[in-house]
């Protein structure tokens, strides 16, 4: 474990504190960043994170709790970025110190909105974070389920297998597997599209359509992952049936714990985008996904009749009766 050095959790949603419990299950120490320095009193006074999965107690002794990103960083050799996709630019912008050369962790499941990039790239962009420094965390795991120690997988994908195992070390136990994989683009990539179509999913649950065509949705959606991860990531022997890609699809396509699901369903029933927003307690990343994709995809030109439908729905103002009749066609 010692390629990984001292650790900083950079993020204080639920995401950002399944992780942290997971992490000082098997480390000794933990840095963690958090922009208001009221919830990190609040979290040393009731050893819980009062807004997000405050059920999880916690051994702050072993915290060093900051809302200075770069003394965060500073005293950090890797970064784990569990910030919500919409805030990572605005949070890492923040960051003034040299972290080139940091071990960085993505375990943001998004894209970095207006720059249409995956956290990686533009990590790699604009603070000169090297490749083989920069790992993902993928797969089927529900911040929610992680909390109550529920047998999960997740995927750590890494140029360097080294460092891969490393981390996978250091977030394991008897209720959490690791598998190891060197598809870091794919990844990221999957994880970005899932959120899309578990909007769709939502969609179809709302207007109660049924499980029949929600499996049908699912199988398309499927490939049509594959047909925008192989172009914008060409690689050997992708197999999308596995839980980085096809396992964090099904989950956040179906479950009650998914907010993209759950936004999709009250758009499915009638509320429009705006209310739908203005109802959710957390950000729905899908909803920014939806656009990067349909940008990204204007200079890939994959068929993407899902995503399109999703686009159409979110930024076009077309009726998802109409955005959904309309692709029933042409799924198989």
């Amino acid at each position: 474990m010692d390629s990984l050095g001292k650790i900083a959790m950079i993020g204080s949603g639920s995401w950002a504190t399944a992780l942290a419990k997971l992490l000082l299950d098997n480390t000794d120490r933990l840095t963690w960043y958090f922009r208001s320095r009221e919830r990190i009193d609040d979290f040393i006074k009731y050893r819980r994170n009062q807004a997000y999965l405050s059920d999880v107690a916690f051994d702050t002794a072993r915290i060093s709790f900051t809302s200075d990103i770069n003394e965060a960083c500073l005293g950090a050799d890797t970064l784990v970025i569990a910030v919500p996709s919409p805030y990572v630019k605005a949070e890492a912008e923040k960051i003034t110190t040299d972290i080139s050369a940091k071990n960085i962790v993505s375990a943001v499941k998004g894209i970095v909105p207006d720059e249409n990039m995956i956290v990686t790239d533009w990590f790699a962009d604009r603070f000169g974070c090297r490749p083989e420094n920069m790992m993902v965390i993928g797969g089927p795991c529900h911040a929610e389920e992680v909390a109550l120690a529920r047998l999960s997988y997740l995927t750590i994908g890494a140029h360097d297998s080294a460092k891969a195992r490393d981390f996978a070390a250091h977030i394991a136990g008897k209720k959490m597997k690791t598998i190891i994989s060197d598809d870091v683009d794919g990844i990221e990539y999957a994880a970005v599209l899932k959120n899309v179509y578990a909007i769709a999913g939502g969609v179809i649950s709302g207007m109660n359509m049924g499980d029949n065509f929600m499996a049908m949705l699912a199988c398309n959606a499927a490939r049509e992952m594959r047909r925008f991860i192989d172009a914008v990531a060409p690689m050997e022997n992708r197999d999308v049936c596995l839980s980085a890609y096809l396992g964090d699809l099904l989950v956040t396509a179906y479950s009650r714990f998914s907010r993209n699901h759950n936004f999709g369903s009250m758009i499915g029933k009638g509320y429009s985008v705006k209310a739908a927003m203005m109802e959710m307690e957390m950000v729905a990343e899908g909803y920014y996904g939806t656009r990067c994709m349909h940008q990204i995809n204007k200079s890939v030109s994959v068929d993407m009749p899902i995503m399109e439908c999703m686009y159409s729905i979110l930024y076009q103002g077309v009726s998802p009766k109409k955005a959904i009749r309309n692709i029933t066609s042409v799924l198989e």
